[in-house]
């Protein structure tokens, strides 16, 4: 698996990457791909099919210059910033086992990154919510997945020490809610490992076996994308 540790000054440019990763695997670089970053400022992520007015407090967010961007895949609303590290899978699709459906593939992914973490928290890391990661019923990581024909982006967060508060300053309770949640808000629902970043990476990295050096990035396409698409509020606000 190859290996690359970008973050991009920007956090349109850090969700195109991801897009032009998969991209570039679809169209036929041979190889599978793990990618780390972490956010240099707070931006709310909304997932492919959320509803911005539903799940973010606009004004909020206008009040705090937080900027509102839209992912690329799946799942529910997030506050992204400084404390998190993020991790992106780049994964071929089989024909047949575990990574040919998508529920397949949460249960691989998460069981893998929660054994890589397991050595660092001395509580049982349980996999709820079907793609959350939990100590003690709170949750400290949140993933998400994105399919083509030959290839899927995974990825997701790990909370290391982030401004907790902040999300529930800025996000709305979740019309969808997984049941072991029982409406606790953000401040309660979620918690930090308290992990040095390099510690995390180093042994999600380990996990997955990536050690071979990425030999470059579609800047392009990365640059396009980002543009284009992911800096635009014609896409953030998308119905």
């Amino acid at each position: 698996m190859y290996l690359i540790d970008k973050t991009f000054p920007e956090p349109w440019e850090n969700l195109s990457c991801d897009e032009a990763l998969l991209d570039m695997c679809e169209n036929g670089f041979q190889g599978e791909i793990l990618r780390f970053w972490e956010p240099r400022r707070h931006f709310v992520v909304l997932g492919f099919g959320s509803n911005a007015a539903a799940e973010v407090d606009l004004g909020a967010c206008r009040a705090r210059g937080i900027p509102l961007l839209r992912r690329y895949s799946g799942g529910a609303t997030v506050l992204q910033g400084p404390g998190c590290l993020n991790y992106s899978l780049i994964l071929r699709i089989p024909r047949l086992g575990l990574l040919s459906t998508i529920t397949g593939t949460t249960s691989f992914v998460m069981e893998r990154n929660a054994r890589a973490i397991q050595p660092f928290v001395p509580d049982p890391i349980s996999v709820r919510g079907y793609s959350d990661l939990t100590i003690r019923e709170a949750k400290f990581s949140g993933n998400a997945q994105r399919r083509k024909h030959r290839f899927l982006l995974f990825h997701g967060t790990l909370l290391l020490n982030f401004d907790i508060p902040l999300a529930g300053a800025v996000l709305r309770m979740p019309a969808r809610q997984p049941d072991y949640r029982r409406q606790r808000p953000h401040v309660e629902f979620l918690t930090n490992l308290g992990l040095p970043p390099d510690s995390a990476r180093e042994a999600l990295r380990k996990e997955w076996n990536a050690s071979i050096p990425l030999p470059g990035l579609p800047e392009t396409a990365i640059r396009n994308l980002a543009t284009e698409r992911y800096a635009q509020e014609s896409w953030t606000f998308r119905r």
